[in-house]
């Protein structure tokens, strides 16, 4: 299902082990391949975002860095 503004939603089914499979539409526009590494995040109020695999380093500079300033304090 494609949405206005670059939105969009899939349904996925889970697995027996927890497992799902991400769609080929999200895979090819968020460039994943096999053997790609992704993070996955979790609210419990909020739900669960895969985020997109470039914000990786960028998320852990920050996580990093606002640990570091902690250390400081």
């Amino acid at each position: 299902m494609k949405n206005s503004k670059g939105k969009y939603a899939w349904t996925v089914k889970i697995g027996e082990k927890g497992q799902f499979v991400i769609p080929k539409e999200a895979r090819d526009l968020f460039e994943i391949h096999p053997g790609d590494t992704i993070i996955v995040l979790a609210d419990k109020k909020k739900g669960i975002a895969i985020p997109p695999k470039n914000t990786f380093a960028e998320l852990a500079t920050r996580i990093f860095a606002e640990s570091s300033e902690e250390d400081e304090n």
